[in-house]
Order: C-alpha cells, then sequence, then structure tokens
C-alpha cells in the first residue's frame, strides 16, 4: 500500500511540474509576443518620425534652394532636371527645351543681359562617379545658352561642357540640374596647360582669346580646351576672380599662364628643342613618329645671307642600321612640319642635307621648326644648322673650259660626249664595252655596264632613282595622303592644297590678327574677289568708329570708305 501512496504521489508532483513548466513557457511566449509587438510599434513610431524629418528637411532645402536661386539669379528662379544630351559644338553654349525660353521670358530674364546656368551632376545610384577618396564628386560647371531647340525634358551639352561634367564616366542616362545664375565679369585667370609645348605657340595668348570667344563662362578646376591646327592643347583653370566662376563676355581678363608641373607633363605632346647656328644635337627617333627642333634667323644673319650670298645648311647625320629618317623644315606660324605640311624636305636614304638660300621666297629673317620624322625602325640621328660660306669658282677654271672648246672634237655614238678627233676611235672602243647610256627619254645618263641594273626610273613621274630608293620614294610621294579636311592626293598636291586650298589652313586674319583656320571661300562674291577667306569675311563685318569722321564701318570696307569719302590711299 505504501508503494501505491508513493506512485500516486509521484505521479502527482510530475504533473504538477508540467503544468508549471506550460505555465512558465505560456508567460515567456506572451512576454515575448508583447516585446515584439512593442518593438514594431517603435519602428512605426521611428519611421514615421524620420519621414516627418525627411519632409521638413526637404521643405527647408526647398526653400534654400529658392533662397540661393533668387540670389544667384537676382530675383530670376529657374531650376530644372533634365536629361544630359551630348551634341557636337564649340565653346559653352548648351541649347534648352522651349519651355525654359517661355519660363524665363515670363520672369524677365532676357531684359537683364546675358544668361548664364549652373550645371551639376545629379546622383544617380549605381552610376556615381567616386574620387580616390570614396567620395561622390559633385561635379559643376556653367554654361551659356546657345538656343531653345533641344527636346522637352533634355538639354543639349557640347564637348567642353560635357567633358567637365563627367570627367570620369557617364551614367546610361544622365540627369543634371540646370540652374540659372548671374555672373560677375571676369577680371583674372590663372591657367596650367597639362603639357609642355603650348607656350611654344605663336603668340600663344592670341589663340588663347580667339578659344575663349567661343565661350560665356569660366569655372575654377575646369579643362579648357584649345586647337591649334590639328594639335590640341588642355589647360586647367587654377584660379579666377573676382569668383570661382566668371563671365568672359565683353570684359577685359588679365592671364597668367603658368609651366606645367613636371608630374604632369606629358610625353604626347610635342616640343621645339632650340638649336643654335654651329651647334649640334643628337637622338633616337621611332618611325611613324617627330621629334622637332627650332632655330632662329635673325636680322644681322639675314642680311648677310641676303649681300653676302651666303646659305643655311640643314643636315642630318643618320645611322642607317635598318632605319632610316626624313626632314621637313617650315617657318612659323607652321611650328609642327610633318609629311603634308611643310616647306622644305628632304627624303634621301641615310644622311641627308638641305641648302636654303635667298632665292628661296619663303626664307626671311624669323623663327623655323625642323622636323625629323621617323621613316622605318628606329634611326640615331645628329642634326646641325650651320651658316655656309658660298663656294667661289677658281681662278681660270672657265677659261680653261672655254680653251677645251677650240680643240677639233668629234662627238662619241654612244656617251655622247665631244672627244678629241685624235682619240676618238679608242675612246668609241673602250666607251661601247664598258658604258651604257640610259634609255629613258629624257634621261641619257651614262652609266657603268655594271652600274645600269640599279639605275631605275618611277613609272609615275619618271625621276631616276637607285633601285634601293625606288620602295622609299614611291611611298613618301605617291602613297595618297588624306588630309584632315577630308581630301586624298599623292604627297606634292597634298603640300601645295595644305598651302594654299584646305580650310583647315592657319592664316594670319587681316583684320583681328590671330592665327585662324582659313576656312571655306567667302559667302559673299566680293568678298572672294578680294581675296577674303572665310573667316576674314566674317571677322572683317565687325564695324569700327572711322578715323576721320567717327562714323562705323565695317572693317573690311574701311579701306574703300578711307578713299571714297576721305580721298585717302
Amino acid at each position: 500500500m505504501d508503494f501505491e501512496l508513493r506512485r500516486a504521489r509521484d505521479k502527482l508532483d510530475k504533473e504538477q511540474r508540467e503544468r508549471k513548466e506550460r505555465a512558465k513557457l505560456k508567460l515567456e511566449k506572451e512576454k515575448k509576443a508583447k516585446e515584439e509587438a512593442k518593438k514594431q510599434r517603435d519602428a512605426i513610431e521611428a519611421a514615421q518620425r524620420s519621414r516627418r524629418l525627411d519632409a521638413i528637411e526637404a521643405q527647408l532645402k526647398v526653400e534654400q534652394q529658392m533662397e540661393e536661386s533668387l540670389l544667384a539669379g537676382r530675383g530670376i528662379v529657374f531650376y530644372r532636371i533634365l536629361e544630359a544630351v551630348p551634341f557636337q559644338g564649340s565653346g559653352d553654349k548648351i541649347k534648352l527645351p522651349s519651355s525654359c525660353f517661355t519660363e524665363l521670358s515670363n520672369q524677365g530674364a532676357f531684359d537683364k543681359g546675358p544668361m548664364y546656368f549652373q550645371l551639376s551632376l545629379v546622383h544617380q545610384e549605381g552610376s556615381s562617379v567616386i574620387t580616390d577618396g570614396g567620395k561622390e564628386n559633385n561635379r559643376t560647371t556653367h554654361s551659356g545658352v546657345l538656343e531653345f531647340t533641344a527636346d522637352e525634358g533634355s538639354v543639349g551639352i557640347p564637348p567642353h561642357v560635357w567633358s567637365n561634367l563627367f570627367p570620369v564616366d557617364t551614367p546610361k542616362a544622365p540627369l543634371v540640374e540646370v540652374r540659372y545664375v548671374r555672373l560677375s565679369k571676369g577680371t583674372y585667370a590663372k591657367l596650367q596647360p597639362d603639357g609642355i609645348g603650348f607656350s611654344d605657340l605663336p603668340n600663344h595668348k592670341a589663340i588663347l582669346e580667339t578659344s575663349l570667344r567661343q565661350h560665356a563662362t569660366l569655372s575654377q578646376d575646369d579643362v579648357l580646351t584649345v586647337k591649334y591646327g590639328e594639335l590640341t592643347y588642355r589647360l586647367c583653370v587654377l584660379e579666377l576672380k573676382p569668383s570661382s566662376s566668371i563671365s568672359v563676355l565683353e570684359t577685359d581678363i588679365e592671364v597668367d599662364i603658368v609651366n606645367p608641373g613636371v608630374e604632369s607633363e606629358r610625353t604626347d605632346q610635342y616640343v621645339l628643342k632650340p638649336l643654335v647656328f654651329g651647334t649640334s644635337d643628337s637622338g633616337l627617333v621611332e618611325e611613324g613618329n617627330y621629334m622637332y627642333y627650332k632655330f632662329s634667323i635673325d636680322d644681322n644673319t639675314w642680311e648677310k645671307i641676303v649681300k653676302v650670298d651666303v646659305k643655311i645648311e640643314v643636315k642630318i647625320d643618320a645611322e642607317t642600321n635598318g632605319g632610316d629618317a626624313d626632314l621637313y623644315v617650315s617657318k612659323h606660324p607652321l611650328i609642327f612640319p610633318n609629311r603634308h605640311q611643310h616647306e622644305w624636305s628632304s627624303h634621301d636614304v641615310g644622311s641627308k642635307t638641305l641648302i636654303l638660300s635667298s632665292k628661296d621666297r619663303n626664307l626671311g629673317a624669323g623663327t623655323y621648326s625642323l622636323a625629323v620624322h621617323g621613316f622605318k625602325g628606329t634611326t640615331k640621328y645628329q642634326v646641325s644648322v650651320h651658316v655656309q660660306e658660298n663656294n667661289k669658282h677658281k681662278v681660270g677654271q672657265q677659261s680653261l673650259h672655254s680653251s677645251s672648246m677650240e680643240v677639233d672634237t668629234v662627238e662619241c655614238r654612244n656617251c655622247k660626249h665631244f672627244i678629241p678627233s685624235r682619240s676618238i676611235a679608242l675612246h668609241e672602243a673602250y666607251c661601247s664595252r664598258h658604258n651604257v647610256v640610259c634609255p629613258h627619254v629624257g634621261c641619257g645618263i651614262v652609266l657603268r655596264i655594271e652600274e645600269a641594273k640599279n639605275h631605275v626610273h618611277c613609272d609615275k613621274c619618271g625621276q631616276a632613282f637607285q633601285l634601293g630608293e625606288m620602295e622609299k620614294h614611291m611611298k613618301v610621294f605617291h602613297e595618297p595622303l588624306k588630309c584632315p579636311c577630308g581630301v586624298v592626293l599623292e604627297k606634292e598636291d597634298t603640300v601645295q592644297h595644305q598651302a594654299s586650298d584646305c580650310p583647315l589652313r592657319l592664316i594670319s586674319c587681316r583684320f583681328c590678327g590671330d592665327m585662324v583656320q582659313a576656312g571655306n571661300s567667302a559667302m559673299d562674291v566680293r568678298d572672294r574677289l578680294r581675296g577674303l577667306s572665310e573667316h576674314e569675311s566674317i571677322c572683317g563685318s565687325r564695324t569700327a568708329p572711322c578715323d576721320s569722321c567717327g562714323r562705323s564701318v565695317m572693317l573690311k570696307d574701311m579701306d574703300i570708305h578711307q578713299i571714297a569719302v576721305h580721298q585717302k590711299n
């Protein structure tokens, strides 16, 4: 019986423990449920509080932007987020939709002078531009406006603005914030080329001024692209005054161009090494590359060339161990001569010499550029420029020649030379066995029989060469060259084309004095008859007051006005 009582008591204790465990688990479950519900309530309240704070912050930001827009636009508020679309153009003027014209016109923006806009890159998830420091690069630049013809929701951006706004990568559909601002007229700018060579350009500040005429604004840290013929230079804007972004319209700006830092020098830009008369310089040139030098003929040297009849000798001593180089010379403003743009050239195999004399109409006092072009392989060379005295005839040389002509002579039937009659038989016997006359029309040169195999004529131009020189002659003179304007011609025709006909050739404008591209023929028939280029026709349409009567007259008509009205020649 005791056993049964003990068994019943154990059973009861077990049931009580199980009930306690279930009750405990139930309490814990209810507690966890309450805690979870509390967390959810806290999260909802935090989210609602965050949304309220974001809304307040957004409202404050909008109000701040409105105040900034009012301040920057001086009472005109214009703000748009548009999709950036590139278009090919020069300068920094953008294209906006027609709706922007209406909005700006309603606020009287056109009555306040030139319009300027601040362009900022809008951050897009997955396409942000990241700097080395890991922060987003919120690029900002400024521009003028070209026209209001862009599609709605988009803004047309020229290459200059595009490269400054998207310096690293471009999102698939880049968004740009466009904001109307007013800019102060600039008074000072400090620029730094990203490579050496820009300062070698003749009158490089005038070239920069010509490039800036296509711009309305400048912003600090922007990169300004300046083109000179086929060459392109990039200048970083280091400092501006009176602010970090300025207007360059109708203002005089003091410009400082600082030398590029050693760490930022580019190796792909041309550099002119100075070369002095009587000295030499050596170097290596790879196939297809150029090495450039410059030398100057001062007034004293030029006077000596004209009066004493001395000559300028430009010489290259080249090692022909599998390589060869060509020589090109030009007078400034053509500062970087090449295969199809030069005034003098030499294409001899091995060492070569150019003799420049006063009889050359292009020679005169000034600065000259010399180019060593790698034609084949790697060539080691030594280049020099010397003033060469004219070789005088020896005394009695002419009289000796005259007296020899008085001897009784007979023409050799083989070599066509005049031989004394007493020895003509022996000469013809020897000449017919050892010499041969070139049968090519117009040549007639007498050659040794063993030399005749190496004597050839070009099928296109008829010039005579050694057999080993023919390959180079065909490649240099008869291989078609494509001018940057699109015309395809042979070498001689290309040189003539780029000197007189090419619309991309550089000329000195007779009205503004800058070195500019000539362009196509002038649109006005009268301008074409007067020999004005396309640029000069447009540039000469600017007006200036007459010195005699003060009347505004177009620059290209000023000479006619002086003759017709004031009887001045």
